[in-house]
């Protein structure tokens, strides 16, 4: 694995962990928490997706 998977699995990880904190209602669906691990996963996952110059996966995040 090199520093750009590493990365994308962090941001994809955070999304996810986000997610799943959400289903089992350890977070709120609506709460600030929720919206800022989905915000700042989906950033980290969009720069590596732009880094590895993956352009489908940029314009979904």
């Amino acid at each position: 694995m090199n520093a750009n998977d590493i990365l994308g699995a962090i941001g994809v990880g955070i999304i996810l962990l986000a997610y799943f904190l959400s289903i089992f209602s350890w977070i709120k669906k609506e709460g600030i928490l929720f919206y800022m691990m989905n915000i700042i996963g989906a950033s980290i996952a969009c720069i590596t997706s732009y880094l590895i110059n993956y352009m489908p996966f940029v314009i979904p995040e």
